[in-house]
């Protein structure tokens, strides 16, 4: 008997293999680390400028001290219009800063903003409710040293010319405003308004009550 011999099949060439393009590690971390500083960073900005109002704010009323500012003659029903009310002082009148000493600078600095410190002077004498402090000079710089009864408070022009102090707009409780507005209705003589204010050592100020009278309505 005879046998048929069968040969195995022989496996084809294997193609060679094609490498890919080597590329240089990056290193670890580095990617995450980036984007989130790139979060981060702008949401830390952006938190402190929200905090830093209200910081000073508290700043002031700590260290600042106390005076009292007349009000502008006002229209009752336009202090009282809606829950932030707006009052004018009569330190913010122009023609009143420019008779001065150094009131010449209003005139030329109205344009374009430009801060300014307005030196106040407390009254001779210390009455219920308070006596409104005083005007005595103005000056383009913080005066460096000033008598125990002054105090130096930060004005600007605003970009229309007229003067501020940031104690312009308050708040006050819903509670208070009807009787507030009663009481204002009452008064023949609108300057029996006067505002007491926290004047801290940098000439920033805000506002903590207002009087009516011999009444006082706290913000």
């Amino acid at each position: 008997m005879k046998f048929r011999s069968f040969r195995q099949p022989q496996p084809l060439p294997a193609e060679p293999a094609v490498e890919a393009p080597s590329l240089p590690p990056a290193p670890s971390g580095t990617g995450h680390r980036l984007s989130s500083r790139s979060l981060w960073i702008p949401l830390l900005i952006q938190m402190g400028l929200i905090l830093l109002i209200p910081a000073q704010d508290a700043y002031t009323y700590i260290a600042g001290r106390n005076v009292t500012l007349q009000t502008a003659p006002v229209d009752p029903y336009d202090l009282l219009r809606g829950h932030y009310q707006t009052l004018g002082y009569e330190i913010g009148q122009i023609d009143r800063l420019k008779q001065l000493p150094g009131g010449e600078w209003i005139e030329q600095n109205r344009y374009p903003v430009r801060s300014f410190y307005l030196i106040l002077e407390a009254p001779t004498q210390q009455t219920q409710p308070p006596q409104p402090w005083q005007p005595v000079r103005l000056s383009p710089t913080r005066p460096d040293s000033l008598p125990a009864n002054q105090i130096a408070i930060q004005g600007q022009t605003d970009r229309y010319g007229a003067i501020t102090y940031g104690l312009e707009t308050y708040y006050m409780p819903e509670t208070q405003r009807d009787r507030l507005n009663q009481d204002i209705s009452q008064q023949p003589d609108q300057h029996a308004f006067v505002v007491d204010v926290k004047v801290d050592p940098t000439g920033n100020a805000v506002p903590i009550s207002l009087w009516v009278a011999d009444r006082n309505y706290r913000f």
